[in-house]
């Protein structure tokens, strides 16, 4: 094994560094919590199994185009659907029936306009506004310019100012 190879202690390292990161990354194109976590692990077994290959200076942009790639494998066998984890229950212990019921149908809503972007458009739109990450982060994620970051943004919010209007 040459210096350069991953062991299991780098390896869960690298694993615990980013494991959260490609999963939300997957999460975020499909809406889907059981593909994110397989796709995710997916990911990592990959990584392992390509482990004496692999730059470890360009690990971190190995696993985002596998994760990728295997995102992309996925959805041409299935449609692409948005969903949000539920909230915890114990959460809503001392809200009204009434207020339950409203944020159900406002996230019901939400997710709705929300899953009528276009992919390009949610994904770029749900990485800077959930995950909190900048345009140059997320160019460099995507692996586009930030002039396309910021165009997709200002056309996602352009089209879910629209829609909310009518909501």
């Amino acid at each position: 094994m040459n210096s350069n190879t991953l062991d299991r202690v780098e390896f869960r390292k690298l694993f615990e560094a980013h494991a959260q990161h490609i999963r939300n990354f997957i999460y975020y194109k499909c809406g889907n919590v059981e593909q994110a976590e397989d796709i995710m692990q997916e990911t990592f077994l990959r990584l392992w199994r390509e482990r004496e290959k692999i730059d470890l200076e360009k690990v971190k942009s190995f696993l985002f185009t596998v994760a990728n790639n295997l995102f992309l494998d996925s959805t041409r066998r299935q449609k692409v659907a948005l969903k949000y984890q539920q909230e915890p229950v114990n959460d809503r212990d001392h809200e009204s029936p009434e207020h339950v019921l409203e944020q159900k149908e406002f996230r019901a809503r939400l997710e709705g306009v929300i899953n009528a972007l276009p992919e390009t458009q949610r994904e770029v739109f749900l990485l800077n506004r959930i995950e909190k990450l900048t345009y140059r982060e997320i160019a460099e994620r995507l692996g586009i310019s930030v002039k396309a970051v910021e165009k997709r943004m200002g056309k996602a919010l352009k089209r879910l100012r629209t829609v909310s209007a009518r909501i």
